[in-house]
């Protein structure tokens, strides 16, 4: 027998199904997907710390209310 699709599987068994039985089948998916472990191991969680000084050489020497000044300039010149 030919390997079938997941979309023939749905068309064939799944939708034909009334909504209750459809939906009872989904929540019996997801419950077998939360029981497996992950895949893939979980990325490790970043501190936003790690950006601390981060680009700081960027705006060494500029001032920030002549920058925020001349940005002001640029979206409103009549100002």
């Amino acid at each position: 027998m030919p390997q079938q699709t997941l979309r023939e599987i749905y068309e064939i068994l799944v939708k034909p199904l009334p909504a209750e039985e459809r939906l009872r089948l989904l929540i019996m998916t997801a419950r077998d997907l939360d029981a497996e472990p992950a895949a893939t191991p979980a990325q490790p969680r970043h501190n936003i710390m790690e950006l601390h000084g981060l680009g700081k050489d960027v705006w060494e020497g500029i001032d920030a209310q002549d920058y925020i000044n001349k940005l002001r300039d640029e979206w409103n010149p009549n100002r």
